[in-house]
């Protein structure tokens, strides 16, 4: 095996990695400034690979291609595809029609995702297998995201993934988290130790002049040499290292005769390095026939190798040095050439089009626009708004370059990258926007606008926008941004929020039964239009997840909890189907939430972890903060004040400074919950007190009115029973005659908890007697109260059969503290509770849970693998971990343990 000066360390690394396969996986990115030894080390794993016996796949980014949608991927499994014909219909399917081998639906990125690590987990079973990925930063960006999918799940795999990344360069590799190497520069002595390997008999002066113009760059030093010594093209002395670099190759390539140098020009456009095609290509461009002979003085020139018919560049910097060496009419000549040649691949043909033309050509501009749409049936979005922004470049009609752009930025959005939706929604904006497209701009660049969100001047401006527009559907979607700012921002019914109201109601009833409907109503007024929003959800037979989605969460916010959780259930089946994940992340973040409230941790706590991870994997900043507070509310049922705390205090850090008061208001809400679990009222009486509060950042009339149960209770255990009483006077009237379900209950706990001493007894019992079964959590704190007060009126028998029944209701929760204060009840009235055991599957980790869960549903591995996006021998770790904490030895014995519980699934 080769050995690299002054890099042992790294070596070592990589070699150590190697030889963990088959019993671990690894994912590596190496990353550093260009020649510094990525590629070095890389083909030190390559040997190694090979002398280990392993299999070895492998894929090199190549700027020229990155627009190419799943190019570089259709590389990587060139070997392995035959065995897609085994995957499941789905992946299958969303392989095929990304490598544009079938017509359909734009298959989501994670499908294809789950599709390329099933292939490779299969073929890493056979033998362990090494994936290089050489260049990643000039991979295209969905053969990028696909490879940093693997890299997050490569672990229980017997498979290495090796990808070397450019400093200064983004790429999902690295914006992922993948474990980093980052090589620096060589010290003084291994430099030394370099140069004199490769050229002995410098002169002491040369020598000098090398080891400081290199300054330890690998690829400086064993090149350098020939560029400092006498000739024709002296070098400059103050460019950085990769232009000092770049310059060095051109030297050598102004050389080479003229053909060969016409073939490099050609070579270094050419994105696959396709021999025959540059070939054809120089013949158009010099009008005489050339062949392989004439690349072979480049050859011996040690810039390019001649590899199974392609052209190879020794560096990407002999790639960049030949291209940007060359004239702008050089360059012309070289895209005209490949686009004739490349006339049967249309994607690859109009990019060679585009990189010639020489000012605005309608034509070229359909033809990227032709080619962004089918990069979106592909499911490449990035590709697309590329092609898209360079159509609207070469458009020259400004009201088509004003369309273009906001189909880049619809696709930017999709991709959540606030930037650049806002550069290209600015571009759109200086040109002469018909009155749609102006509105379809302020609709795509709201989101990610500066300021509060709830903002009234910017809610009017989309009402007057929406109403002005005919166009009903972005009318909603306008609408829609102004519900979400309304319930972001905390802005209640009156002003701003009762004209999106009207607004909705202004709509034609073609659109009454759009799921958007209902939503922007409970945003905006969820207790007052509570009925109302049931009645609209009661009547959709809509089955698409993204309807479902907005419907579970108009369900929550009108406390519907139940309904809730069977549309975001369903939608979460549906997305998962189809590798949805970004909206996944998103259903499972308001479902975990939906549970916490209604007290049903088997969902909360899977689904709450998920959304964590899935926020983080489609970088969505502000779900994963909801994600945060769904843990932060399973933490304070569990007594884990401390957790609460530091989840909650993280979420503030982000949310006081953007004003985001739903989010602030939730914090106190939450912190409050987890201080009545620890019998600290007047703690929680001063965190909701800041929710009822005008004018306080916190503020928030949805979250003020759906807790004042608990503000109730907690100011009447801490002398603020007053207080409380006329807030309940207030908020009583919101509901009228068919208040929303939640608030409903909430308001005859209030009632009942706040009664006199004398009446409290009779309050809490005429409650119960309601009708509470639907809301176990909530009974049993009234039960704990009641409980108590008999036992203050030296009632102890009465006390202790009231208080085993909510303790045992809070242990079946897994509402530890309420538990506990439970216990203490009944120890006063004379009654010792042994302490509650911890449920078997409080055991296990979230994703364990969420496998049992799957398992109990007579799930197999794979199918559960493939509801994960994990690979199936993940799921078979997991299951391994289970059976010993469980105490089974079968999946029928696991269903079992299971099949009295309720909630899960």
């Amino acid at each position: 095996m080769a050995l690299l000066v002054g890099r042992e360390r790294e070596v070592e690394l990589v070699v150590g990695l190697l030889r963990e396969l088959p019993r671990r996986g690894h994912a590596l990115v190496v990353t550093g400034e260009a020649g510094i030894g990525k590629s070095a080390l890389l083909s030190v794993a390559r040997e190694a690979a090979a002398e280990g016996d392993r299999q070895l796949l492998s894929t090199t980014g190549v700027q020229s291609e990155a627009q190419l949608p799943f190019a570089g991927l259709h590389q990587v499994l060139r070997p392995v595809f035959p065995r897609a014909a085994h995957l499941p219909p789905p992946q299958r399917d969303a392989l095929r029609v990304a490598f544009g081998l079938a017509e359909g639906p734009a298959p989501e990125l994670f499908l294809v995702g789950l599709a390329t690590l099933e292939l490779l987990s299969e073929a890493a079973a056979r033998a362990p297998l090494v994936l290089l990925a050489e260049d990643a930063h000039w991979l295209d960006r969905p053969t990028a995201e696909v490879l940093a999918f693997v890299g997050r799940r490569a672990e229980p795999e017997p498979l290495l993934l090796l990808a070397t990344v450019r400093d200064g360069y983004d790429s999902p590799l690295v914006e992922t988290r993948l474990p980093e190497l980052h090589l620096g520069r060589l010290s003084e002595a291994s430099a030394r130790s370099l140069l004199d390997s490769r050229y002995p008999a410098l002169d002491s002066g040369t020598r000098a002049r090398i080891l400081d113009e290199a300054d330890g760059n690998p690829l400086a030093l064993l090149e350098l040499p020939s560029a400092l010594t006498p000739g024709p093209h002296p070098l400059p002395a103050r460019l950085p290292l990769s232009a000092r670099l770049e310059k060095a190759f051109a030297a050598r390539v102004d050389e080479l005769p003229p053909e060969t140098r016409t073939l490099l020009r050609i070579a270094s456009a050419e994105d696959e390095g396709l021999l025959s095609a540059t070939i054809e290509a120089g013949r158009i461009v010099t009008g005489r026939a050339l062949s392989v002979a004439d690349l072979a003085p480049a050859v011996a020139a040690q810039l390019i190798t001649l590899e199974e018919s392609r052209v190879r560049f020794r560096h990407p910097l002999v790639r960049s040095a030949v291209y940007q060496a060359a004239s702008a009419a050089e360059r012309h000549a070289a895209h005209s050439a490949l686009a004739r040649v490349l006339a049967a691949d249309p994607d690859r043909q109009v990019w060679h089009r585009a990189a010639a033309a020489l000012g605005p050509d309608p034509d070229v501009a359909d033809r990227l626009a032709e080619a962004g749409h089918r990069a979106r049936r592909r499911g490449a979005t990035v590709t697309a708004l590329a092609a898209f922004e360079r159509a609207a470049e070469l458009s020259p009609d400004p009201e088509r370059r004003g369309a273009l752009l906001l189909q880049a930025a619809e696709g930017a959005a999709e991709l959540g990258r606030r930037e650049l939706v806002l550069r290209l929604v600015r571009k759109a904006d200086a040109l002469e926007l018909g009155e749609q497209e102006r509105a379809r701009s302020m609709w795509l660049g709201d989101a990610y606008q500066d300021g509060p969100p709830g903002d009234p001047a910017r809610v009017r401006e989309l009402v007057a926008t929406a109403d002005a527009v005919a166009d009903h559907d972005l009318a909603l979607n306008l609408l829609m941004s102004a519900g979400l700012r309304c319930y972001w921002g905390g802005l209640d019914r009156h002003g701003a929020g009762r004209e999106v109201l009207a607004a909705a109601d202004r709509l034609p009833p073609a659109v009454r039964h759009d799921p958007r409907l209902a939503h922007i109503r409970a945003c905006v007024a969820p207790v007052e239009r509570g009925a109302a929003v049931l009645e609209e959800l009661g009547g959709s037979a809509d089955e698409d997840p993204r309807s479902l989605h907005l419907l579970g969460l108009a369900a929550t916010l009108v406390g519907d909890y139940g309904g809730s959780l069977a549309l975001l259930g369903s939608a979460a089946a549906k997305l998962r189907e189809r590798g949805s994940l970004g909206l996944l992340a998103q259903v499972q973040m308001a479902r975990a939430w939906t549970a916490v409230e209604v007290v049903d941790l088997a969902v909360a706590v899977p689904a709450a972890d998920e959304a964590e991870r899935l926020t983080a994997e489609t970088a969505q900043p502000l779900f994963a903060l909801g994600a945060r507070m769904a843990k932060a509310g399973i933490a304070a049922l569990r007594g884990q004040p401390d957790v609460t705390e530091q989840l909650t205090a993280a979420v503030e850090r982000v949310a006081l400074p953007a004003s985001v008061a739903s989010m602030l208001a939730l914090v106190q809400y939450v912190r409050a919950l987890s201080a009545l679990g620890q019998s600290r009222h007047a703690e929680a009486y001063e965190y909701l007190r800041r929710v009822v509060e005008p004018g306080d950042p916190a503020h928030h009339h949805l979250v003020g009115a759906f807790s004042i149960a608990d503000l109730a209770e907690a100011a009447v255990y801490s002398g603020h029973r007053e207080e409380a009483v006329a807030l309940l006077r207030e908020l009583e009237p919101l509901g009228g005659r068919e208040p929303s379900p939640r608030f409903g209950v909430l308001i005859r706990y209030a009632r009942a908890i706040t009664a006199g001493d004398d009446e409290l007894g009779e309050a809490l019992e005429r409650t119960l007697d309601e009708g509470l079964a639907g809301w176990p959590f909530l009974r049993a704190r009234l039960q704990l109260a009641l409980g108590g007060w008999l036992r203050r009126r030296r009632r102890p028998a009465e006390a202790r059969s009231v208080l085993r029944v909510a303790r045992d209701t809070f242990d079946a929760l897994g509402a530890v503290p309420w538990g506990e204060r439970a216990r203490r009840e009944l120890r006063a009235s004379g009654e010792t509770s042994s302490q509650r055991a911890p449920d078997a599957l409080e055991l296990l980790t979230a994703q364990e849970l969420q496998v049992v869960q799957m398992v109990a549903e007579g799930l197999s591995n794979r199918e559960i693998a493939g509801r994960l996006y994990l690979s199936h021998r993940t799921v078979e770790s997991h299951l391994y971990r289970i059976f010993p904490k469980l105490g089974v030895t079968s999946r029928v014995q696991l269903a079992g343990l299971l099949s009295a519980r309720t909630g899960l699934g």
